[in-house]
Formats: structure tokens, sequence, C-alpha cells
């Protein structure tokens, strides 16, 4: 690859919501039907060469991941339920992100698209984590990162986990 696309391009709807850490972005090559091979690998790319150290994919299938393993890109892959009990889930998720964070990792957790589920999540996690001391400045945050309203699934993944219960 060459020129300017040696660079590769920014997943659609990147955000950073700790700047220079944690970013969520809808998943790298679009979704579903929009979806392109190029696309992603020119995004995977472009997150390869801002520094991001791991990708976490909260979509319910495996879409995506060896196409990070192909990019030389470290990834986790928590499906996150549609429906029944998150909790599991979530609680392997943010300990996954804390323990990232700590390493001084730069990751992008995404799913399909950048919606009420990611949003929820990273909110959750950001509670969970102490990182914002409730809920409403949580949900705050995100809203204004993502500058749109979260939804009620956003909401219900927000307070699925109060307080970490931390490894010992």
């Amino acid at each position: 690859m060459k020129g300017k696309w040696a660079a590769g391009i920014p997943p659609r709807n990147f955000t950073w919501v700790m700047t220079d850490h944690l970013a969520i972005s809808e998943r790298p090559g679009g979704y579903a039907p929009n979806h392109r091979k190029v696309r992603r690998r020119e995004e995977i790319i472009w997150l390869r060469n801002q520094g991001f150290g791991r990708v976490l994919s909260l979509l319910p299938s495996p879409h995506n991941l060896a196409a990070y393993d192909d990019e030389g890109l470290a990834w986790a892959h928590y499906p996150l339920p549609k429906s029944g009990d998150p909790r599991p889930v979530l609680a392997e998720c943010y300990q996954d992100i804390d323990d990232s964070l700590a390493a001084g990792l730069r990751l992008l957790v995404h799913q399909d698209e950048l919606g009420d589920r990611v949003m929820g999540v990273v909110a959750g996690y950001l509670v969970w984590s102490k990182r914002l001391h409730n809920q409403p400045q949580a949900v705050a945050l995100i809203e204004h990162v993502c500058g749109h309203a979260m939804g009620e699934p956003g909401r219900e993944l927000l307070a699925a986990l109060e307080g970490p219960p931390r490894r010992a």
C-alpha cells in the first residue's frame, strides 16, 4: 500500500472517550450490509498506525477477528447477548478494559454500529472502575462525546454492574 492510503483511515464514528487511551467506533469496515473488506483493512491499518494495542469486539459473531490477526492487532471478543443476563460478559470485559488501560494500551471498543449498547458498556465501565462517580455523570459524558442520546438498551447495560468485583 502506497501514498496517502498507507496510513489508513479512521473507523467511522471514531470517538475518544478517554483521549489517547479509550475509544469507541462502529466495526472497522462498516456494519453488516455496508461492510467492505478494503475499508476494514484500511481502518485496521489506521488503528495500528495510531498506536492502538488492542481491540475489544462486542459483536455476537466472530466477524473481523481473523482480520485483526492478519494485521497484527491484538483483540478480545466479548459477545454481548441481546437477551439474558449480560453481567458475566460485562464483568470480563470491564476487567479487560481496566487491565489494558493499566498496561498503557490504547484500546478501541466496538460493535457493528456506534449505538446504545456500545455507549452503555463504556459508560458502565466508567462507573464500575470508579473513573466517574455515578450513572448520570457517565450518561452525560458518553452522550456528549457521541453527540446523541443513549437509549434504554444502553442504560440497561450501564446499570447491570455496580462497583468493581476486583480480582485478588
